[in-house]
């Protein structure tokens, strides 16, 4: 049921996120398209209080109560920006909106910009932690509870490997090849003397 519940909120939070964009620029009716926006977020409490319920009636925690969990946090990290994104071209698109402001692609601008969805992660990571512990006080039975404890492990490896993804950028910044070709050619009378030689130079001389 829990696993059911999960796929009926993934397929409703993009179901919502259509009908709401739709609806603020396709039926120009944005006070409606905000309120499908809005609604959001029932989609992971509903999952929260059926998860709840489902431990409370007897239910022995699963992996499917942490995959519950990580859901919520990564919809809680990650899913403002995600409709941010498509916000933005659906905007663009359909309102007559300016172009979306495209990520940094190259340097340090790129370092900070993943940086911030790392942050991302770390939040999503932290909300499902802490619905995990919840969840393991709420049965206060340690020997049923160790597979919610792999699943928080597995919450934070997901923060170290993208922390060090994120962390590569800003250690090996990506140069913009274009500002590399535009580099103005250097003048043959700049380049030292040792390398051009002044053999011309010496005959003008003599």
């Amino acid at each position: 049921m829990i696993v059911m519940l999960i796929a009926i909120c993934e397929i409703g939070f993009w179901v919502l996120l259509a009908a709401g964009l739709a609806a603020r620029y396709l039926l120009r009716m944005p006070r409606t398209g905000a309120a499908l926006l809005l609604c959001e977020p029932l989609l992971e409490v509903v999952l929260l209080v059926v998860t709840a319920l489902d431990l409370k009636n007897g239910a022995d925690p699963s992996w499917k109560h942490g995959l519950a969990a990580l859901y919520i946090g990564y919809t809680v990290g990650h899913g403002h920006r995600t409709i941010t994104w498509l916000d933005g071209h659906a905007a663009h698109r359909f309102g007559g909106g300016p172009p979306p402001v495209k990520p940094p692609r190259y340097g340090m601008a790129r370092a900070r910009h993943e940086g911030k969805v790392w942050l991302g992660t770390v939040v999503a990571a932290a909300v499902a932690t802490g619905l995990l512990l919840i969840a393991m006080w709420y049965v206060g039975d340690a020997s049923r509870t160790t597979s919610l404890t792999g699943w928080m492990g597995f919450a934070w490896r997901a923060v170290f490997f993208h922390g060090l993804f994120a962390l590569s950028y800003a250690i090996w910044p990506r140069k913009n090849p274009e500002s590399a070709s535009a580099l103005p050619a250097r003048d043959p009378e700049d380049v030292p003397d040792l390398l051009v030689g002044r053999t011309g130079k010496d005959e003008q001389q003599v």
